[in-house]
């Protein structure tokens, strides 16, 4: 497969960036891991910091209970809001801000001058691409009401009576994962992942063939991750048909978090509340159009009505 081809023989040649003009504008290009090349001492170092401090899994396992009680106070936020019209990317935002917030200031070896260097690409590899691909789930789900009914199904099964989910949980509802999975792969958090730039010419990658990876790739099938073995596709771009998250050593900084955190939330929202369109939309005109931005948000955010659960 071609992007196998592009993220192992030549991950190294092709793990520059090019700089979008705006972003060189802001001023932060050169001291952005998102935009240094690989090859830079200050990537290096800060992907680094990144990687070992603050979407560490020792660091993330240990902030489990911030996520569980973020979570519940996102659950608490909506509940306060039972039968009215909420705004599903506003709110959860604010959770994801929050969130990461906790584990960026956990950190106590982020010396002075790289505190706002790592804070933005933190905030972004945290919290627009966990938030976008939670709404592109939820929106999902609306649109096709038979896989929304499987999920309850399922959690009704694995939780019974618990009045709330906890991150373990979340290995015990495969189908739910596929949700997820399904919901990345028609909706890659980063849509470019960002463009990827040779490094040298002379790069060549199988001409311009490109394969079929999916079958009838258009469609929302979570159970095409159930056929072909949960454990056989994971979120890290080894399985090369499915990099949501990129691949190689750009793969995607806040992917251990998002892994961690987009199941998890999508459960405590579903497991809590009933959801419903607001009066005068129907499932089948909910705008699934997306923007075209580094996060891939739907252009019309997602707005429902959660009903409490009794």
């Amino acid at each position: 497969m071609r992007a196998r081809e592009a993220f192992t023989k030549h991950d190294r040649h092709l793990a520059a960036r090019t700089v979008l003009d705006v972003t060189r504008s802001l001023g932060f290009a050169d001291r952005s891991m998102i935009w240094l090349p690989s090859s830079d001492t200050v990537w290096k170092t800060l992907r680094g910091i990144t990687a070992a401090n603050i979407f560490s899994p020792r660091g993330l396992a240990a902030l489990r209970g911030v996520r569980e009680s973020k979570v519940r106070d996102l659950m608490g936020y909506f509940r306060g809001r039972d039968g009215d019209v909420v705004d599903i990317r506003h709110a959860v935002y604010g959770c994801m801000l929050s969130l990461v917030s906790s584990a960026f200031f956990s950190v106590d070896v982020i010396v002075r001058e790289n505190v706002t260097i790592i804070l933005l690409d933190v905030f972004i590899a945290g919290s627009d691409t966990i938030t976008a691909t939670v709404e592109w789930a939820m929106a999902e789900l609306f649109r096709n009401p038979s896989e929304m009914a499987k999920v309850r199904a399922e959690m009704d099964g694995a939780l019974g009576g618990n009045k709330s989910v906890d991150e373990p949980d979340i290995a015990k509802l495969p189908y739910l994962q596929a949700v997820v999975k399904e919901a990345m792969r028609l909706h890659p958090a980063a849509p470019l992942l960002l463009p990827h730039k040779a490094v040298e010419d002379g790069v060549e990658i199988g001409g311009f063939a490109v394969s079929n990876a999916w079958e009838r790739p258009e469609e929302f099938m979570p159970e095409r991750f159930i056929r072909r073995g949960d454990d056989e596709v994971d979120l890290w771009g080894k399985t090369f048909e499915f990099i949501p998250f990129g691949s190689g050593r750009r793969v995607c900084a806040g992917l251990p978090m998002a892994e961690r955190v987009v199941p998890f939330m999508l459960a405590s929202l579903l497991h809590a509340f009933e959801w419903r369109l607001p009066d005068g939309v129907s499932a089948e005109e909910l705008d699934m159009s997306q923007k075209f931005t580094i996060a891939n948000f739907r252009t019309v955010p997602l707005k429902a009505v959660p009903v409490v659960v009794s």
